[in-house]
């Protein structure tokens, strides 16, 4: 199955800046969303220390935003990323441990930490 990003025009090249280190809570979340013509794309970065990950915006079960209102893709611990729409849970490295989407995977979004500051990768 091809990504829910593959050939999207909306998805921003690497090199784009996206944010300092410090704008994203530790550990916590930050969406982004960027937009050409009638395209989308959404990604979420997460920060657990100096550790960056990215991940593109779409629950593999439903296709919808995993935080749709606000950045909050954690559960309460840290330790999993948490679809808001029907409640599954994620590992830190993308795999779905509980919900109707048991075993599938986010799809990778590159990012890399340089100077602190978070770009896409």
């Amino acid at each position: 199955m091809a990504s829910p990003s593959s050939g999207n025009p909306a998805r921003p090249p690497a090199g784009v800046r996206l944010c300092a280190l410090g704008d994203i809570a530790d550990p916590g979340g930050k969406s982004f969303r960027f937009r050409a013509e009638s395209k989308l794309f959404a990604g979420f970065v997460l920060r657990r220390g100096d550790a960056v990950a990215g991940w593109v915006d779409s629950c593999p079960h439903a296709g919808w935003p995993l935080a749709p209102l606000d950045d909050r893709y954690l559960t309460r611990s840290g330790e999993h990323i948490l679809c808001a729409g029907h409640g599954a849970l994620f590992n830190l490295d993308g795999v779905c441990v509980t919900g109707p989407c048991l075993g599938e995977r986010l799809a990778p979004w590159p990012v890399a930490l340089r100077d602190g500051d978070v770009f896409t990768a």
